[in-house]
């Protein structure tokens, strides 16, 4: 919970003053498709994720007044050091074949994918979306 929710929440405590003052802000949060679809020994992780998926719909709602959009990105699996060593170990076996298949698009995510997404809600074209989490799981949950 201190990572992926209280961290988020304490930043946000100190940087609301400078968001309002400066009369804008977009704040993009990383959550999980964990905080979304139930998965197998994740119960810990994939509550401390559900937390901040509320937390981003009402921030966005409380903050709104002061132009400060909130929205979060979900991604699905994405080839990361983490990932990566999961994958090594012996439990893992068949897990990729198994996770591409059940993924339309037929692969795993890309660093840049989840990136890309993050730096487009930060923009002022992206001003009308707020509250809003949005998966990056090539359709995993679908």
């Amino acid at each position: 919970m201190g990572t992926n929710f209280e961290a988020g929440y304490h930043l946000c405590q100190l940087a609301y003053p400078f968001l309002k003052a400066s009369g804008y802000g977009s704040i993009v949060f990383i959550s999980s498709i964990a905080g979304l679809k139930a998965h197998p020994l994740l119960s810990v992780y994939a509550a401390s994720k559900g937390a901040i998926n509320q937390f981003t719909k009402n921030l966005a709602l409380e903050w709104a007044k002061d132009n400060i959009r909130a929205n979060n990105v979900a991604p699905g699996y994405v080839k990361t050091f983490l990932l990566d060593s999961f994958l090594n170990t012996a439990k893992a076996y068949g897990f990729m074949d198994d996770l591409k298949s059940k993924t339309p698009v037929g692969h795993i995510g890309e660093p840049k994918e989840i990136s890309s997404l993050v730096a487009f809600l930060c923009l002022p074209a992206a001003s009308y979306i707020t509250g809003q989490i949005i998966t990056a799981d090539g359709g995993f949950t679908l």
